[in-house]
């Protein structure tokens, strides 16, 4: 196997943080257009620009649009687009209902549920101080909620459901790396998401306004562009040294959902989403220390 050449960790940290800037960009323009039309319109146009990406990007492949396309694993790869696009779909309608601030402060847990599920799915062993960890940031979960409160909404779970299927996706992903190449988990990504939220999609089809298609096409744009600085990043560095950089989309959010949408930041949320964040990167700090002490073991 050639070794990587291009190691340039400061380059990935600043890839995956811009990364996280667009995709918060990203979540606001589809809350915008998500309270003027259907959710499921929004996000059909959305993957069939993806999907044309993902074609795109396996034609140029040195091993051609063919061979990418092979998957060892179908019924798995047609699992993750599947909860992929049925969570983009959850998620923005948590946007609209929620807001964007409180929908991430409780979608942040993600990578807790993957690291609790990591065990069950993949065959990972998961320690105590993990398992603390994932504790933690699921009090912080609770205290965001606030289910004590007299005006909790039924609402306001919903985009921990979200948390759950973007972890499924990424313990499918990782679990079909085993087989299947990475361009041919992205492939499918875009070409099942699309295909099943097209019928939905043209069903519920409405008439949109020019100043909204121009949204509609930012939206696309800032996807498309989201998705390829973090395929980037991803290669100039390893990814335990740039994934706890993803969490900076909660900030850039708090920033988008206080200027634009006149949002405000409950304590109950600030204190729980600290919780979650903190927990989340003491998780990911223990997941990399474990790969490098069973690395060196197998030296």
């Amino acid at each position: 196997m050639q070794a990587r050449i291009s190691q340039n960790t400061t380059l990935g940290i600043i890839l995956m943080s811009l990364t996280a800037l667009v995709f918060a960009l990203q979540d606001g323009i589809s809350r915008h257009l998500a309270e003027t039309y259907n959710v499921w319109m929004v996000v059909m146009i959305r993957f069939w620009v993806f999907a044309v990406f993902a074609a795109l990007l396996a034609w140029r492949s040195p091993a051609g649009l063919g061979a990418v396309m092979r998957s060892h694993l179908p019924w798995l790869q047609f699992l993750r687009g599947a909860a992929l696009v049925l969570e983009v779909c959850i998620m923005i309608l948590a946007f609209v209902k929620l807001g964007l601030i409180e929908s991430h402060a409780v979608f942040v847990c993600y990578p807790l549920i993957v690291a609790a599920l990591s065990g069950p799915i993949l065959g990972e062993s998961v320690g105590w101080r993990r398992w603390f960890a994932i504790g933690i940031g699921f009090v912080g979960v609770i205290i965001i909620l606030d289910p004590g409160a007299g005006v909790f909404s039924l609402w306001a779970a919903v985009p921990l459901f979200s948390a759950f299927l973007f972890a499924l996706y990424g313990l499918l992903t990782r679990y079909v790396a085993r087989a299947d190449l990475a361009a041919t988990s992205f492939l499918w990504t875009g070409w099942v998401s699309a295909l099943l939220i097209t019928p939905v999609g043209l069903y519920f089809w409405e008439t949109m306004s020019l100043p909204d298609w121009g949204w509609m096409a930012l939206l696309c744009l800032s996807a498309t562009l989201a998705h390829f600085m973090m395929i980037k990043a991803y290669e100039v560095a390893e990814a335990s040294d740039i994934q706890p950089f993803a969490l900076l989309q909660l900030v850039f959010i708090a920033m988008l959902g206080v200027w634009v949408f006149g949002e405000v930041l409950h304590p109950n949320v600030v204190v729980g989403a600290a919780l979650v964040m903190a927990a989340a990167l003491f998780t990911l700090w223990r997941a990399r220390v474990v790969a490098r002490r069973a690395a060196q073991a197998e030296v």
